[in-house]
């Protein structure tokens, strides 16, 4: 099934943990590539640091920003979503003003870039 919305995707180098701080928590020192405070608290998505528990959960980064688009053009996520969705790729998503990065476990990135080609995208 090819999108309507082909977009050209990058997987951003390294493994990212998404961690949830509470209500008030300050941001975390050192590097993070999404933050995002909601009445519950502070999500985080940061790079995985060497030697971080086993129970930590690792998602690679598919990147869309290679084909920025205006916060107001409908369907752009919904083009990278529903594919994944229908093959049961779990995900996890952060928007910026211009481009998507949507999250899947590390383990399932193959498999991601498989699904988002059949779809019309482009993965690098």
């Amino acid at each position: 099934m090819e999108s309507a919305v082909s977009q050209q995707l990058r997987v951003l180098p390294g493994e990212f943990v998404v961690e949830h701080l509470g209500e008030g928590a300050p941001p975390p020192d050192g590097g993070w590539l999404s933050l995002v405070r909601a009445p519950e608290g502070l999500t985080v998505v940061r790079p995985s640091r060497p030697g971080e528990g086993p129970g930590a959960e690792r998602w690679s980064a598919l990147y869309g920003g290679d084909t920025a688009h205006a916060v107001d053009v409908p369907g752009m996520l919904a083009a990278l979503l529903a594919p994944l969705a229908a093959a049961g790729v779990p995900v996890f998503v952060a928007s910026t003003f211009h481009a998507d990065v949507v999250l899947v476990p590390a383990g399932s990135v193959a498999a991601a870039r498989t699904v988002l080609r059949a779809a019309g995208h482009t993965v690098v």
